[in-house]
């Protein structure tokens, strides 16, 4: 099974010269003394450690292409022709009650202090990199209205152009988090809510502390790692003076500025841009729960976790610490990686895929579970875009799983509809776009529905916003559709009898039954009866 040709991609901007390549290392079976390009060892050959990195920082996000041997792909949906799982008390299911809109998909997360959510979705980390910056106000915006919540990710506070430190190097203030915090508290509605994440370097400057005593958040976020990578967040900068001003705050910036030979190769033109990168955590439950403790006393209501691809031991850890903890939520993020510039081979070939990830979870809840141990609410990132997607992971992972963390799928509709917002004020519409009208009142499908509910506030509204919520509609209405078919009229009663594997590896690693042994019991006696 080919899983990934190397040595070439579109995120690094690398191409084969040859038709015909080595499976094993991506080379072509005929390399040219002579070659002008452009394979990633042929770039790497003068472009160094800038070929790690996908192409077009800030503009760009980019998901990792492997195919791993099973995935969510190998699960199907079943569907039900009697029943009414859920329904609503006092109303007798039937043909004209039991419709798919009146399905309930809103869920909550959280150990006493609960966070109700329109939908089982909420949107990963949108931390410090720049492509979460500059369209924050359409995501903080959409989030809010679509009712679900928002992670506001690590190093915000640590990149801050405006960052003002104490005498104790802690942060005094923070213009870019108060704009992030403040932008989604303007529509929030009571559904969802905005954490922050915090690394190793938010700790120590203190963020925890100013978003709590500035802002009075609720909830807090402590980060392991993310299905990306697990090395730590990094950005790109452009300039000398800002990467002498990272590495000043305390970052890792590479290479390092304040060497002359790389100042030199700046200068030089050789040298485009430096790697801020953040430290890696030492996790051990002593710490981690004296952590948890700390943030309790300061005043925190929720406390949750993000943790990444990591090893079973990690997983365990994550689960076994979570609980004794008594954290709100647990995200766990799988493998491969999408993300805005993390290292194209990590975020290929590192970590464990999600649906092993889920899988593993699974089984570590159930051992849990059977000692009596209360496991905190998880939400299974890593891949997922659609209805479809979002239903078997809950299936899967009932009754653990609450939510689906997206990260890219979230970002898009953001990005888009603030993009039609600019083509339509610069009279630039493509024709893609055009073909449904030329004002947002005939782009958007949602548009009105919006405006009987925002009345003349809809002039305020990002675009991107409008985007969003519209995207999050298409995902409730396919979400209510598969759950009415699968006869389930609220989340809580989707469950792994749901779903069934399409291929027999499918079902060794999940536990969910092979599509020709699933209910195959129960057909048989009908049969014979």
């Amino acid at each position: 099974m080919n899983l990934r040709k190397p040595n070439s991609n579109e995120a690094t901007g690398t191409f084969n010269r040859s038709r015909d390549v080595v499976q094993m290392s991506g080379i072509c079976t005929r390399c040219v003394d002579g070659c002008r390009g452009g394979c990633e060892i042929w770039l790497s050959s003068f472009r160094g450690r800038e070929v790690l990195y996908p192409i077009g920082f800030g503009e760009i996000t980019a998901g990792a292409d492997k195919n791993y041997p099973v995935d969510y792909s190998h699960l199907s949906i079943q569907g039900y022709a009697a029943g009414a799982k859920g329904f609503p008390e006092g109303i007798e299911a039937g043909p004209d009650t039991a419709i798919f809109p009146v399905v309930n998909t809103e869920t909550e997360y959280g150990w006493k202090k609960k966070v109700k959510m329109h939908l089982p979705m909420f949107t990963g980390a949108l931390g410090s990199t720049e492509i979460a910056r500059r369209n924050w106000e359409h995501l903080a915006a959409g989030a809010a209205i679509s009712g679900i919540t928002l992670v506001c990710g690590e190093n915000v506070c640590g990149i801050d152009t405006g960052l003002e430190l104490d005498s104790k190097r802690k942060v005094k203030k923070s213009p870019e988090m108060d704009r992030r915090i403040e932008t989604y508290r303007r529509y929030h509605e009571g559904y969802g809510e905005i954490l922050v994440q915090m690394n190793v370097e938010d700790t120590r400057f203190g963020v925890a502390e100013y978003v709590l005593e500035k802002h009075k958040l609720d909830t807090i976020e402590l980060k392991w790692g993310q299905g990306a990578k697990c090395i730590g967040g990094e950005i790109k900068v452009g300039t000398l003076e800002r990467a002498l001003e990272l590495k000043r705050r305390g970052y890792i910036v590479l290479p390092d500025p304040t060497l002359p030979e790389n100042q030199a190769a700046f200068k030089d033109g050789a040298l485009k841009e430096f790697e801020r990168h953040s430290r890696v955590g030492f996790v051990t439950e002593e710490g981690f729960l004296k952590e948890i403790e700390r943030l309790r006393k300061l005043g925190f209501k929720r406390i949750t976790l993000k943790t990444g691809a990591y090893s079973p031991v990690e997983l365990a850890m994550a689960l076994r610490f979570g609980a004794e903890a008594k954290l709100d939520l647990l995200t766990i993020d799988g493998a491969p990686g999408g993300t805005g510039m993390s290292p194209w081979p990590m975020m290929c070939e590192w970590g464990i895929p999600t649906f092993y990830l889920q899988c593993l979870t699974y089984q570590f809840c159930e051992k849990l579970a059977k000692k009596k141990i209360r496991i905190p609410d998880i939400a299974i990132a890593g891949g997922f875009s659609s209805e479809d997607g979002i239903f078997k992971a809950l299936a899967m992972g009932n009754p653990y799983v609450k939510a689906v963390c997206m990260g890219r799928a979230l970002l898009i509709p953001g990005m888009v509809g603030k993009n039609i917002g600019e083509w339509i004020k610069s009279r630039d519409l493509p024709k893609t776009v055009a073909k449904y009208g030329n004002s947002v009142e005939e782009i958007f499908v949602c548009y009105e529905e919006l405006k009987k509910k925002y009345g003349k506030e809809m002039k305020n509204v990002p675009t991107g916003a409008i985007g969003m919520y519209t995207f999050s509609q298409k995902i409730k209405t396919g979400l209510q559709q598969l759950m009415a078919g699968s006869r389930n009229f609220r989340l809580s009663t989707v469950s792994r009898k749901d779903i069934m594997s399409l291929t027999e590896e499918a079902a060794r690693v999940s536990g969910v039954p092979y599509v020709m042994d699933a209910y195959r019991k129960e057909a048989e006696k009908i049969l014979s009866s």
